[in-house]
């Protein structure tokens, strides 16, 4: 009986009808995990019968070509014909992708990006910048009523921009081909064309029309449910609307939640989590830098029966009260992590009622930040913005500091940062620079 043996020498591939002949030592160099060092595996050759041995893969060969060549150079070139979506994607089949964006990222300065001009020339911007990052390595940048997109090499595609043109207030990616931009109403982008997919509409009265709403934040349930925190502020007299739920692939609105306890809470919540565990949405109104006393309040909504489960607020206006600047639900969806305008790090237990918590673990000394802090989770991590740096936390708590990611020099305050797509996103607040950095650092031990 023939024991399989581990592929060596010459090897031959048929790609999709194309042959190539290529080492088994370049194969190897695709690195451990990927499909072409483990087709050299005695598994992959159990029925090898001597000779060069062969594989067939059903793919593109003119993408193969191409990944090949780059494994055996180190440079990635893309021949005109091949459309760059097609590569990354069958460079993701092969288990290349971060092979590829190291080769393309190699040409770029990533501790430092220049965006271009975000406001058009004569309109002063209304609020400070934010980034979302996209599932695919790339991020758009919301300044003023533009929104400017970027692919993963952090080339700029066709900026979007709602009509009328009003502040943008939140954008959401719901793929790597679609983003939700929601201000003076709310619509659907292509990544891609910067085209116009179609304008979200709302149910009033029982009659869908397209009357016009405010869209404050922006959440998605990760299947075909659009949330969004939306009121008629400005448009009509009345109060209205609360957290409206649409269908991303119709536009059509499907349900709402409005409780005029929590009407502030609800149509004026500058941040929307959704809960997939729970099936809750955490819905965060923060104190804002231009009403710094005014309430903020952190609110549970379950859509399976429509009631609020969990709710926190502050609601005093003394000026040694700490107000929410922002807030994050955790990972394991128990915890609620905040953070004061102060840059205080505050914890809220979802399992307790939580009116009667009080958040905060110590009392610092009032200050006039540059830009209020914001917080995100990733990997078991807790993230806060502070001036030009953002902070990294670990520990059973989230509370013991384990490293520091510091912004461009001359950069200004970070306004706003995201993560996604191997990536963590900063824009600054005074100077239109974009920071970048690839994935998080691992923790230190």
């Amino acid at each position: 009986m023939c024991t399989p043996q581990t592929a060596s020498g010459r090897i031959r591939l048929n790609v999709g009808g194309q042959v190539f002949e290529t080492t088994a030592d370049t194969l190897r160099g695709a690195g451990e995990g990927t499909m072409l060092a483990a087709m050299l595996e005695p598994c992959w050759n159990a029925g090898a019968t001597g000779g060069v041995p062969e594989y067939f893969i059903d793919r593109d060969p003119a993408c193969f070509a191409s990944l090949l060549n780059m494994l055996r150079t180190g440079e990635l070139h893309v021949p005109a014909g091949v459309p760059e979506r097609m590569l990354f994607q069958e460079a993701s089949y092969y288990g290349l992708l971060d092979r590829v964006r190291a080769t393309r990222i190699g040409e770029l300065d990533l501790s430092r990006t220049r965006l271009a001009a975000s406001v058009p020339p004569g309109r002063a911007p209304v609020d400070r910048p934010a980034v979302r990052a996209a599932p695919d390595g790339g991020c758009c940048v919301t300044h003023g009523p533009i929104v400017r997109v970027y692919n993963w090499m952090l080339e700029e595609r066709q900026p979007v921009c709602l009509t009328p043109v009003e502040p943008v207030r939140d954008a959401v990616y719901l793929s790597d081909t679609t983003l939700l931009v929601g201000g003076r109403g709310m619509a659907a982008f292509s990544v891609l064309t910067g085209d116009l997919s179609h304008h979200f509409r709302i149910a009033h009265e029982g009659k869908k029309t397209a009357r016009l709403f405010n869209a404050r934040a922006l959440a998605f349930d990760q299947q075909t449910n659009v949330f969004a925190s939306c009121n008629n502020s400005g448009i009509t007299p009345e109060i209205g609307y609360g957290i409206g739920v649409w269908d991303c692939i119709t536009g059509e609105q499907t349900s709402y939640f409005f409780d005029r306890k929590y009407v502030y809470a609800l149509t004026d919540a500058s941040k929307l989590q959704w809960l997939a565990s729970t099936n809750a949405l955490m819905a965060v109104k923060a104190c804002l830098p231009k009403d710094a006393f005014s309430p903020s309040s952190i609110t549970l909504v379950d859509f399976r029966d429509m009631s609020v489960v969990w709710s926190w607020s502050v609601g005093s206006r003394r000026l040694d009260e700490k107000h929410v600047a922002d807030a994050v639900v955790m990972e394991d969806e128990r915890s609620v992590r905040l953070i004061s305008q102060n840059h205080d790090l505050g914890f809220l237990d979802i399992r307790s009622r939580g009116s009667f918590q009080q958040p905060w673990t110590y009392q610092s000394k009032a200050t006039t930040p540059i830009c209020y802090p914001k917080l995100a989770v990733h990997g078991g991590l807790l993230l806060a913005s502070k001036d030009d740096t953002i902070s990294v936390y670990g520990g059973p708590n989230h509370d013991h500091l384990r490293l520091a990611l510091r912004g461009s020099q001359g950069g200004g305050a970070i306004a706003d940062f995201s993560v996604g797509g191997d990536r963590l996103f900063a824009v600054h607040h005074e100077d239109n620079v974009l920071d970048v950095w690839e994935t998080l650092p691992p923790p230190i031990a």
